[in-house]
C-alpha cells in the first residue's frame, strides 16, 4: 500500500493540464459507415442544427444530411444526429444563376468544429461558413468569382423525401418578401421515421445588405411579395446580389415552431457571425467540461471528447417553441429514441449533467400531462415510434435511485402505471402493445409482433415501476410490478438448444404451447425480436442476472454461453440491446473476462476516423457506451449500480454538480489495453475487493483508485447484487 500511494498522488495532479475539450472534438468521427452523426453548426442540445444536406454515394439525397462523398444540395436548419428520416427543413444555398434548381455543388477545403462548419463550393466558387445560436442559423457566404451572386431558398425540400411509409412529405407553405434583405414564411411537413403528425417550421431570413432584387418562386420567379402553395409543389425565394467578385453576404435565419414573429425575434436576437461562433464554442466548452481526462493517446482523447459532443446534441431544447400547449416547464423534442438512449446516455447525463437530465425528465412529464403518454420516441412535436418497452420508465427509476431532485416523481409514476395497464390505440406511437396477453398470460404471444423483445423489455420496465413505487410508498403497486418483472422467464424454453447451448427465448402460442423457434439473426417490426436475435435477448434480464445464470446451468455454463456468443460472432455491437452483454461476466465472478470483451469491441468497433462508429449513433447512445467504457465504469440503467471495467486514461475527473467531483485514478493504465486488468482498488481511501459500486458511494464525490496490470488476478470476483423481487420495507 505504501508503495502504491505516491504514484497515485502524482496522478492526481495531471488533470490540471487536461486538454481543451473543444479542440479535441472532431465532428467528422462517425459521419460515415452508418454512424450518421450530425455535421454542421449547433449548440449543446440546440434546436437549430444548421448543416449541409448532400447526395449519398449513389447520387440519391441522403436521409441523414451529411456524407463525405457527394455534392451539397443546400444548408438546412433542422437535423437529427445518428438517426434518419426527419427534418432537413428551410434549405439555403448560394449559386451563380437564377432559379432554385440545379444548384448542387461539389466542395473542398472542408472544416468542421463544434459550432462551426465551412466548405468551398466549387460550382459557384463560394466559401460557405455556418455557425448557430440555439434558435438561429448564421451563414456567411464569400462570392469569390466574378460571377452573378444569388442566395436561393427552398421550403419544399427536406430529408427522406422518397414517398415510402417512413418518409416525410411536404404539405405546402408560404413565402413573404418583406424587403430586399428580409424573407419570411412557413413550411408544413408530415411523416418521417416516427410517422408523426404535421409540424410547421416558421422562418425569418435576414441579410446584412440589400439585394439587387428579391423574388418568390412558385414554379417560376415571381416579383410579387407573397407566394403560397398547397401540396407538394416547389416553393422558395431568391435574392440577387449582382455581380461583384469578393462580396460577402451575412445571413441570419431564425427558426420557430410557433410563429413568423418568433422566428424573426430569434433571427434578430442572434449576434454577428464571429460573435455567434465564439459564443457557440464557449457553450460547447462549458458543456464538455464536466469531464477532464489525462493520459491515453491523442487519438483516444479525440474519440472521447467527440463522443461526449455527440451525446450533447439531442434531445433538442425547444423550450418556448411548443406550438401545442402553454407551460412553464422545459420542453424538449427529438427523443429519438429513448429505446436507444436509456441504457447509457440517460445515466451519463444523470451523472455529469444532472440539471440537464432533470429538465429532460420534467419535459417528459409535461408531455404526459398534455398528450396523455410518456413517449418512447418523439420528434416534430409528435410521439412515435415505440420499438420495444416503455423505456421512459427506466429513465425515471434511474434518476430516482440516484437521488436526482426537482422531479415530480408522483406524476411520473402515474404515467408509468398507465404504460403498464392501458393498451394504446396505436402501439407504435406510444404505450405498450400486447398488454392483454402480457397482463393475463405473463408473456406476449405470437398474436402480436415483437412479442419476445417486448416481453423481456416490459419485465424490466415493470422492475423500474416497482423501484419508484416502492420509494414513494406505493407498496401494493410495487409488489405487483416486482412480480411482473419476472415475466421474462415465461418465454424461456430450457430445452431449446443452439450450438451446444441450452435455454433460449422461444415464441409461445396464445394457448401457451411453444411455437417454432425464432432463429432469424436480427428481426424488425413484424418479428418476434426487434433489432436483435435470440442470443442477445435471451440475456436481457438486468433485474435478475443470478436467475439468468441459474437457468443457463450455473456459473461455468453461463461463462461458456457468453464465450460461445462472442467467439461465434453472435454479439452485435451495432445495436443497443447488447450494450450490457460484455459486462455480464461480472455476475459470474469473472470481471477479467468482461474486460477482454470490452477492450476488444472498444478497439474494434470505434476509432478516430470518419467511419469511427460501428453503427447509427442513435442520438448519442453509441457514443455514451464508448464514454463509459473509456472511463472504466459502466452503469446498469435503472439501478444505482456501476460496474468497473478497464480505464483508458490515467486520470478522469467528473464534475457531478453541487461541488462534488469523482476522480478515477488508474495507475499504469496503458494504451491499446496493455495494462487492461485491475489488480487492486480503493474507493474513497478504503480497499475495494469488488468490481462494482453503488451510486450512493460516489454521489457526493470521491476517488476510485485502480492499480492496473497486464495479467488478470482474482480481484473483484464478488458478483454484483441482484435486486429483482425486492419488496418494500
Amino acid at each position: 500500500m505504501k508503495r502504491l500511494i505516491p504514484a497515485l498522488l502524482a496522478l492526481s495532479t495531471v488533470a490540471a493540464s487536461a486538454p481543451d475539450p473543444v479542440a479535441q472534438v472532431d465532428p467528422l468521427i462517425g459521419a460515415d459507415w452508418y454512424g450518421n452523426v450530425f455535421v454542421g453548426a449547433t449548440t449543446p442540445f440546440g434546436m437549430v442544427k444548421a448543416g449541409p444536406d448532400m447526395e449519398s454515394f449513389d447520387g440519391v439525397p441522403s436521409k441523414f444530411g451529411y456524407r463525405s462523398a457527394g455534392r451539397i444540395l443546400g444548408f438546412s436548419h433542422l437535423h437529427l444526429s445518428g438517426a434518419a428520416g426527419k427534418y432537413g427543413n428551410i434549405r439555403l444555398m448560394p449559386s451563380d444563376h437564377a432559379g432554385l434548381e440545379d444548384i448542387a455543388s461539389a466542395r473542398r477545403d472542408e472544416v468542421a468544429q463544434p459550432g462551426y462548419y465551412a466548405a468551398t463550393l466549387t460550382g459557384p466558387d463560394v466559401r460557405a461558413e455556418l455557425t448557430a445560436t440555439p434558435r438561429a442559423g448564421l451563414h456567411r457566404y464569400t462570392f469569390r468569382a466574378d460571377r452573378p451572386a444569388f442566395l436561393t431558398l427552398r421550403l419544399d425540400q427536406m430529408l427522406n423525401k422518397r414517398g415510402g411509409k417512413e418518409d416525410q412529405r411536404f404539405l405546402g407553405g408560404s413565402v413573404h418578401i418583406a424587403s430586399r434583405h428580409e424573407i419570411t414564411g412557413m413550411g408544413r411537413y408530415i411523416g418521417g421515421w416516427n410517422m408523426g403528425a404535421e409540424y410547421r417550421v416558421y422562418f425569418a431570413l435576414i441579410t446584412d445588405r440589400d439585394a439587387v432584387n428579391a423574388s418568390g418562386w412558385n414554379g417560376a420567379l415571381q416579383p410579387g411579395p407573397d407566394t403560397q402553395v398547397d401540396g407538394d409543389k416547389p416553393i422558395g425565394a431568391q435574392l440577387d446580389f449582382g455581380r461583384k467578385m469578393g462580396q460577402v453576404v451575412n445571413t441570419r435565419v431564425g427558426i420557430s415552431f410557433v410563429s413568423v414573429d418568433q422566428a424573426r425575434a430569434n433571427a434578430m436576437g442572434a449576434p454577428a457571425f464571429d460573435a455567434a461562433r465564439q459564443a457557440a464554442q464557449a457553450g460547447w466548452r462549458k458543456a464538455l467540461s464536466p469531464i477532464a481526462i489525462s493520459g491515453g493517446t491523442t487519438s483516444e482523447q479525440r474519440q472521447f471528447y467527440t463522443a461526449l459532443y455527440h451525446v450533447m446534441m439531442m434531445p433538442s431544447d425547444h423550450s418556448g417553441e411548443n406550438p401545442l400547449w402553454q407551460s412553464k416547464e422545459p420542453y424538449y423534442d427529438d427523443y429519438y429514441t429513448i429505446w436507444d438512449t436509456f441504457r447509457t446516455s440517460g445515466p451519463l447525463l444523470t451523472l455529469i449533467a444532472p440539471d440537464r437530465q432533470r429538465d429532460l425528465l420534467r419535459s417528459l412529464i409535461d408531455i404526459y400531462r398534455h398528450d396523455g403518454w410518456l413517449p418512447d420516441g418523439r420528434s416534430g412535436n409528435s410521439n412515435g415510434r415505440t420499438q420495444g418497452g416503455s423505456n421512459a420508465d427506466v429513465l425515471f427509476a434511474d434518476a430516482y435511485v440516484k437521488g436526482l431532485k426537482g422531479i415530480d416523481y408522483a406524476t411520473a409514476l402515474e404515467g408509468m402505471e398507465k404504460n403498464a395497464s392501458v393498451e394504446p390505440k396505436d402501439a407504435e406511437k406510444e404505450g405498450r402493445g400486447g398488454l392483454p396477453d402480457y397482463l393475463s398470460k405473463g408473456y406476449i404471444s405470437t398474436t402480436y409482433p415483437r412479442a419476445g423483445s417486448r416481453t423481456v423489455e416490459y419485465a424490466y420496465d415493470d422492475f423500474a415501476i416497482g423501484e419508484l413505487a416502492c420509494g414513494l410508498g406505493h407498496k401494493v403497486t410495487a409488489k405487483a410490478a416486482f412480480a411482473r418483472s419476472g415475466n421474462w422467464t415465461n418465454l424461456w424454453n430450457a430445452d431449446l438448444e443452439q450450438e451446444g447451448i441450452k435455454g433460449f427465448l422461444r415464441p409461445r402460442q396464445p394457448d401457451g404451447s411453444w411455437a417454432a423457434p425464432y432463429l432469424v439473426k436480427r428481426g424488425t417490426w413484424p418479428d418476434f425480436l426487434y433489432e436483435g436475435d435470440i442470443w442477445t435477448y435471451s440475456l436481457y434480464a438486468p433485474q435478475d442476472v443470478p436467475r439468468l445464470i441459474a437457468l443457463s446451468g450455473g456459473r461455468e455454463a453461463f461463462i461458456h454461453r457468453l464465450d460461445t456468443l462472442f467467439d461465434h460472432l453472435h454479439f452485435d455491437m451495432t445495436n443497443e440491446p447488447g450494450f450490457l452483454i460484455p459486462m455480464l461476466y461480472h455476475w459470474a465472478g469473472r470481471p477479467d473476462l468482461s474486460v477482454d470483451r470490452i477492450v476488444d469491441y472498444r478497439e474494434k468497433g470505434f476509432f478516430d476516423g470518419h467511419g469511427g462508429l460501428p453503427a447509427n449513433d442513435d442520438s448519442g447512445a453509441m457514443s455514451s457506451w464508448l464514454i463509459f467504457q473509456m472511463l472504466g465504469i459502466f452503469p446498469v440503467a435503472g439501478q444505482d449500480l456501476y460496474l468497473i471495467g478497464s480505464p483508458v486514461f490515467g486520470e478522469s475527473r467528473l464534475d457531478l454538480g453541487g461541488g462534488h467531483t469523482l476522480r478515477i485514478l488508474a495507475e499504469g493504465a496503458g494504451t491499446q489495453g496493455t495494462n487492461r486488468y485491475v489488480q487492486a482498488a480503493w474507493l474513497n481511501g478504503q480497499p475495494l475487493d469488488r468490481a462494482w459500486f453503488r451510486h450512493g458511494e460516489i454521489a457526493r464525490g470521491g476517488t476510485l483508485r485502480l492499480k492496473m496490470g497486464p495479467e488478470p488476478t482474482t480481484w473483484g470476483r464478488t458478483p454484483p447484487p441482484s435486486v429483482s423481487g425486492d419488496v418494500c420495507p
